[in-house]
């Protein structure tokens, strides 16, 4: 079984600094019922919704690094 490291921390309301053992990334958003947008150090940008019920949505994409 891997061991893995994960760190999030509250920076301000609606804002979180996710840490990962190989990257980093920035959450915003995400109140009661709206979206959230998720930026990584890795260029992968993603933003997703909790809908009603057992449905969500996702939508990812990814940036070229240069």
């Amino acid at each position: 079984m891997p061991i893995t490291f994960r760190k999030s921390f509250r920076i301000l309301p609606g804002v979180r600094l996710n840490i990962n053992r190989r990257s980093w990334s920035v959450t915003t958003g995400g109140g009661k019922h709206g979206p959230r947008h998720t930026s990584s150090s890795t260029g992968r940008r993603t933003t997703s919704m909790d809908l009603p019920g057992p449905f969500g949505w996702r939508k990812t994409t990814r940036t070229k690094k240069s």
